[in-house]
């Protein structure tokens, strides 16, 4: 069993040589996690191409939804992007949020840092910034963001329950979040949840769909929404590398489900339970 550290040190050594590939070649894998499919599968990740703000060079095809189509985005809002990669999100973000808004990346990969920062720079986006570090102990203030974003992210990290008490922080009260993540109906074969490269895959790194929109009520959040849920289907030649033939046909006839899920969620105006005066709360 593999420490916290050991599982972020994993994905920081993988998403570094991620950073160096091109969009074919991290969709012909489970998130960029390695070449292990012998056909190009776009497994995870939705088309961003028509999006207002769509920048192919930001685009590395690690994502499992559309969180900016869905974040509510407006002029002048503060938008965090977590897990910000080469700045695909953010970008899309600032489109919506405008020239007097702000755009803040955070990823805790120095490579993806880099080449984000390199593409801010050469289109001249001077309301998009990227911070290195820990989405547990983001890199900003608290009460600072409007809307936070993030695209198959969450599932890489092992305290879930941390991530969501520093959004929780970190949002403005009134503000809201839309995260796509990869999250599990059923368990898991053995091999699949111990497989270090289908963790860095965001497979063996998600959690129970129900214990994961627990996790986000359980730290304050209200008006909790399932805005899109699509099923993710790991091809055969994926799964051979942990599975033998009945193992994948075990795991096919299950009742294991594996899903990209898109979440929003608010930030109450005030602490639950909390009024200031006699019909001020109505």
């Amino acid at each position: 069993m593999q420490t916290e550290e050991q599982l972020k040190e994993l994905v920081r050594q993988k998403y570094s040589e991620i950073a160096l590939q091109d969009k074919d070649t991290n969709q012909s894998s489970c998130c960029g996690s390695g070449g292990c499919s012998t056909e190009v599968y776009n497994i995870m990740s939705d088309d961003y191409t028509e999006l207002k703000g769509y920048n192919p060079d930001a685009d590395l095809g690690l994502g499992c939804g559309l969180p900016t189509r869905f974040a509510r985005i407006e002029a002048g809002d503060t938008v965090i992007d977590l897990g910000s990669g080469a700045g695909n999100d953010a970008f899309v973000a600032r489109a919506e949020a405008g020239s007097e808004g702000r755009v803040i990346g955070i990823d805790f990969t120095p490579a993806m840092i880099e080449r984000a920062r390199l593409n801010a720079e050469a289109r001249g986006f001077n309301n998009v910034e990227f911070r290195q570090g820990d989405i547990e102990k983001m890199p900003v203030s608290a009460n600072i963001a409007d809307v936070i974003v993030s695209n198959c992210v969450l599932n890489l990290v092992p305290n879930k329950d941390g991530v969501f008490r520093e959004i929780f922080r970190v949002l403005k009260p009134g503000g809201h979040f839309s995260i796509s993540d990869i999250v599990l109906v059923g368990d898991l074969p053995d091999s699949l949840r111990s497989a270090a490269e289908m963790y860095a895959g965001c497979v063996s790194g998600a959690i129970q769909k129900d214990e994961y929109l627990a996790l986000i009520e359980v730290n304050g959040f209200a008006n909790v929404t399932l805005q899109k849920e699509k099923p993710i289907v790991i091809p055969d030649d994926i799964l051979a590398n942990y599975l033998d033939e009945s193992g994948i046909a075990a795991f096919k006839a299950g009742n294991t489900g594996i899903y990209s899920v898109t979440v929003y969620a608010e930030k109450p105006l005030r602490p639950a339970g909390t009024c200031c005066a006699p019909g001020c709360c109505d």
